[in-house]
């Protein structure tokens, strides 16, 4: 059966995604935190970085699910319990950043640019329930051995773009396929993307959209109390 989001076929349109992105191409797609643009080879992630004008200092995250997040993230079960906590029993968005399986089938598929680009250090990043389209696009491409990464569909530093106009022109021109679901669940004023936190050491690299409702969640039912960092878009 089909998925459908307020009129949207997501497993429809996470196919077409899936499709173009396998073939090189890039994909701009809506999230509950931002529209983001998602590539595969080694030569759309150069394209994405350089219509972003982003440092590759900065790494791109893993287009993953939960599934995913537990095969490739090597954490202990109470920081795995705190992360369902947030995502999976308050239904919020969050970024894990954490230790990973070196030696995973799906790592080693990668293209070697894109796999060095997506890691920093021992870790890599993946964002937890941003949304049934990213879920479903996740779904298709590990299925079929594949990790794709992504990044906010942004030039660098200017804040998430919640609405497909606001896209800036040079980062929109690249889409071979524009998945447009209206103005993001998390929009906010000061464009904030995703709250990114490191569960191996609990930094926060990023205080973003419903920083203050996880932090309540890891305070009140873990006791472990985040230290917001200067705010960052």
């Amino acid at each position: 059966m089909a998925i459908r989001i307020e009129g949207h076929d997501v497993a429809a349109d996470a196919r077409r995604v899936y499709d173009t992105v396998s073939a090189g191409g890039v994909a701009v797609v809506h999230l509950d935190v931002g529209y983001a643009v998602l590539g595969y080879t080694a030569d759309a992630v150069r394209r994405i970085y350089a219509a972003k004008r982003r440092s590759f200092d900065k790494p791109t995250g893993i287009v993953g699910n939960h599934r995913l997040h537990r095969e490739l993230h090597r954490l202990p079960e109470d920081r795995l319990a705190m992360i369902d906590a947030v995502t999976l029993e308050h239904d919020l968005p969050l970024a894990v950043i954490a230790p990973f399986r070196h030696d995973h089938p799906l790592l080693a598929a990668m293209d070697p640019f894109v796999r060095s680009n997506a890691v920093k250090g021992d870790t890599l990043n993946i964002l937890l329930n941003a949304g049934e389209l990213r879920n479903h696009v996740a779904e298709l491409a590990t299925t079929a051995g594949r990790l794709f990464v992504g990044s906010s569909a942004n030039t660098s530093l200017k804040g998430s773009r919640y609405a497909v106009q606001d896209i800036e022109p040079e980062v929109i021109a690249l889409a071979d396929v524009v998945v447009d679901y209206g103005r993001s669940r998390y929009s906010t004023p000061d464009g904030l993307s995703s709250t990114m936190i490191d569960f191996s050491t609990f930094r926060v690299q990023r205080a973003g959209v419903c920083f203050d409702q996880i932090a309540a969640v890891l305070s009140t039912r873990f006791g472990v109390t985040l230290n917001r960092p200067e705010a960052a878009k």
